[in-house]
């Protein structure tokens, strides 16, 4: 069987059972093990002198490692490959958590921050009803390039190792790849092999965001405001997002007590984003995630 035929009970598998809490109560989840394993490269290497040496070094022996065993889990024939890659999506749970965060504004605004702080980084501590929906929003966009389309995407080109290899490097990146004083140094290989795996899912998940939300004629408009995100790849499907809501996204934001000024992707929305504008987002989420799998099914076709 071809990647692409593989592909589509791993799509439709994770669309329908999620993250089934009875089995990851009872077992540890892949991207557990995965973060157990970026831990250990972390704490055995990433000492004395030499930082961003041995950083290039951790991820390359994660690459291998990850590459190695998604070789091996192969042999076990396309039942086990289609089964490890539907663990590895995760659109059904990104929906869910970013829903929830449209629950809880609902409710009252407490709850909204309490959600929302599940699925991101920053300060949600005082934030407004339109900064909890557009933090949502952010992570809904970003994360479905991240989530779903690169680890599609990965497999398609390269089968379990592919896939394996772009969730160890994604999961690296997480941890580490982040610019603090520990990591600024040892994290730099993970963080830029991450952007390398991204670049293409990236500006493919914000074609399939524009296509559904049929903005693609403001295409030149979302590839100027991606090109002002702070990160080469987050931007694209968070900038086809916000068109495609009407609405402005990223813009100043707090981390560890720190007001950061980051610039406003579709600086011409609306800035009033809400509980509606989350669910909106998720309704676009699935219709990009049934236009990646009708895509995967002509490419099986074709093939």
């Amino acid at each position: 069987m071809t990647t692409a035929e593989l592909l589509i009970p791993a799509l439709l598998l994770d669309a329908v059972f999620g993250e089934p809490r009875w089995l990851w109560t009872r077992l540890p989840h892949p991207a557990v093990l995965m973060g157990r394993a970026v831990e250990l490269t972390d704490r055995s290497l990433n000492t004395g002198k030499q930082r961003r040496a041995k950083g290039v070094l951790a991820i390359v022996l994660l690459v291998l490692g990850a590459g190695w065993l998604g070789w091996v889990l192969s042999l076990f024939g396309p039942v086990m490959q289609f089964l490890v890659a539907a663990v590895l999506l995760a659109q059904r749970s990104l929906c869910e958590h970013v829903e929830a965060v449209a629950h809880g504004l609902r409710h009252d605004l407490a709850e909204g921050r309490t959600a929302v702080s599940m699925i991101v980084s920053r300060d949600t501590t005082g934030m407004t009803t339109p900064q909890i929906a557009r933090s949502a929003i952010e992570s809904g966009a970003e994360n479905f390039s991240d989530g779903v389309i690169a680890p599609a995407f990965w497999f398609l080109v390269g089968g379990l190792p592919g896939l394996m290899i772009y969730k160890i490097t994604n999961t690296a990146d997480s941890m580490i790849g982040y610019k603090t004083p520990r990591h600024r140094n040892f994290g730099w290989a993970a963080a830029r092999l991450d952007d390398a795996l991204n670049l293409i899912p990236a500006r493919l998940s914000a074609l399939m965001i524009a296509a559904v939300g049929r903005v693609l004629p403001s295409w030149p408009e979302i590839a100027q405001d991606a090109g002002r995100h702070r990160s080469p790849n987050a931007g694209w499907p968070e900038a086809a997002m916000a068109r495609a809501l009407q609405v402005a996204l990223a813009g100043p934001r707090s981390y560890d007590g720190k007001m950061q000024d980051f610039p406003w992707v579709n600086a011409v929305g609306s800035k009033s984003a809400s509980a509606h504008s989350i669910t909106r987002c998720v309704r676009l989420l699935w219709m990009s995630w049934a236009l990646g799998l009708a895509l995967t099914v002509a490419i099986a076709a074709l093939l």
